[in-house]
């Protein structure tokens, strides 16, 4: 197998395209850094900053490997897949040490990050002997109906750097099941994560071509993956902003498009709740992974009853919370991903001190002296007394920024957890089962969640949401996930040996 890497002065690593079963230099010879967010001084490796150029050529490769890969019996393609799954198992720590280094995530978080892949992976699996359809009674005599699913051909997978093997794998799996072939961009934050799981893929012995990887920046090597007219399915995680770039993009040349963007996820704690699992649940819904998920808990919708007690349980656990690189296994909160989520996230810490009636209750600094001097740490900031419409309870900060919001009742907090223009996740916490499934009811939203955080979404549950997070798409269990990279094919054989005419015939 060729290698992905070589030694760069003995000290960096040199990493490449991977195209047509081969891992090749980008066309224009540039490469970028990646250097770990919780100490810069550490340089990742090189990777390549592709252009338009191999991207023709990673989709040329696809183009080439489809017509075998579409005619290997899915089971076959399944069983490739259940092979990959044991080497992501085998090699789980050493990838989630990679991931960290490259992305910053605590270690836990990152092992399972790689943990999400292997389940993912396992379970498209078994899908390779249930890709189901169906047969139906004609309507004429001595006619079969049935239909059948069939790949949609070649697809570009658009990544984001926060999951950077997990929502690859989300992506990739199923597609590869259904029997396409395609390339990845990874974020250019997060390359590595990326390529372990494509190396992966080709020991498990997926043949030259199924797979290919292309790295580079989204408007250099992304977008021409979203208007090339050898592809037909454009897959995007990322921004809503970038994403309604992709959407119009690949509207253009009529390709399918699946979107999974942004989110302003609440939690809504009750007057009845157990607030120490509130308190809980709401440090790993807004701090885990610094804050830098889809799904952050990053508004808490709090009953004036409960207020003032949830606010000093929680504000004791935030200052306990220890900072740093994840790869010290006694820290709690990593580093953010880099230079410019760091001046966004301190940009809307004073839209909130600016905003009349917020108060910067804790943090709101950047830690940058000792141990945090060459990474991009923020102190976990807790603003209170928000009110709804203010834009730190609005916009999407994607960062360790939580704001708490107080409500009169059950109805109020519904409002305001509805009152954002994203639909992602949302939870409640409560004691009372009639509270609970109206707010599962009430909440246009496409996850939820009962007495627990709203991050923790299992692969065989579908993921996405409503309103600006995505198109009506899902990721996730099989069922909706087959839909995207899969099309339908309606079949029917006439044993009547004569010509019959449907409805004409059928009056």
């Amino acid at each position: 197998m060729a290698t992905a890497r070589a030694k760069l002065n003995g000290k960096s690593e040199i990493y490449k395209n991977y195209i047509g079963g081969r891992w090749v230099k980008p066309a224009s010879g540039v490469l970028m850094e990646n250097r770990n967010p919780a100490n810069i001084r550490d340089l990742v490796g090189l990777f390549p900053a592709s252009t338009a150029e191999d991207v023709d050529a990673a989709v040329n490769a696809a183009i080439e490997a489809f017509p075998k890969w579409k005619a290997m019996p899915a089971p076959k393609r399944a069983e490739i897949l259940y092979r990959l799954g044991q080497i992501l198992i085998e090699r789980k720590e050493q990838f989630a040490t990679d991931m960290t280094r490259e992305m910053g995530k605590v270690l836990k978080e990152s092992r399972g990050d790689v943990q999400e892949a292997i389940d993912m992976t396992f379970y498209t699996a078994g899908e390779g002997r249930r890709l189901h359809g169906y047969t139906t009674p004609s309507e004429l005599p001595e006619k079969m109906a049935m239909c059948m699913r069939q790949p949609v051909g070649i697809c570009s997978l658009i990544t984001p750097w926060n999951f950077p093997m997990a929502i690859p794998s989300w992506k990739m799996m199923p597609a590869l099941v259904c029997g396409n072939t395609l390339i990845i961009k990874p974020a250019e934050d997060t390359p590595l994560s990326t390529i372990n799981l494509v190396k992966a893929a080709e020991e498990a012995g997926v043949p030259a071509g199924v797979i290919n990887i292309v790295m580079g920046k989204g408007e250099d090597a992304g977008a021409p993956l979203t208007r090339n007219p050898g592809i037909r399915l454009v897959s995007f995680t990322g921004s809503t902003d970038t994403g309604r770039i992709v959407a119009e993009k690949a509207a253009r040349t009529g390709k399918i498009c699946s979107l999974e963007m942004g989110g302003k996820n609440v939690i809504m704690v009750m007057d009845d709740a157990d607030l120490e699992l509130a308190a809980e649940g709401a440090i790993w819904g807004a701090f885990g992974t610094s804050g830098q998920r889809c799904t952050a808990s990053s508004r808490i919708v709090v009953h004036k009853k409960a207020y003032k007690k949830f606010v000093e349980k929680l504000t004791g656990r935030v200052k306990s919370l220890r900072i740093g690189n994840g790869l010290d296994r006694k820290v709690e909160v990593g580093p953010v991903i880099n230079e410019d989520a760091v001046r966004k996230i301190l940009y809307y810490i004073g839209v909130g001190k600016d905003e009349d009636g917020a108060t910067l209750h804790f943090g709101g600094n950047r830690l940058d002296r000792g141990d945090y001097k060459y990474g991009y740490f923020i102190e976990p900031t807790i603003f209170t007394d928000v009110e709804p419409q203010m834009r730190i309870a609005q916009e999407e900060i994607f960062g360790p920024v939580v704001s708490i919001i107080p409500c009169r009742n059950l109805e109020e907090a519904i409002e305001i957890g509805n009152g954002v223009i994203y639909g992602l996740s949302s939870s409640i916490y409560t004691q009372d089962l009639n509270r609970a499934f109206r707010a599962m009811e009430a909440m246009n939203i496409g996850i939820f969640y009962v007495n627990s955080s709203t991050i923790g979404a299992e692969v065989h549950l579908p993921f996405g949401g409503t309103k600006a997070t995505g198109n009506g798409h899902r990721e996730g269990a099989m069922a909706t996930s087959l839909e995207i990279f899969s099309e339908w094919k309606a079949i029917y054989v006439d044993y009547s040996g004569k010509l019959q005419k449907a409805q004409i015939d059928n009056q």
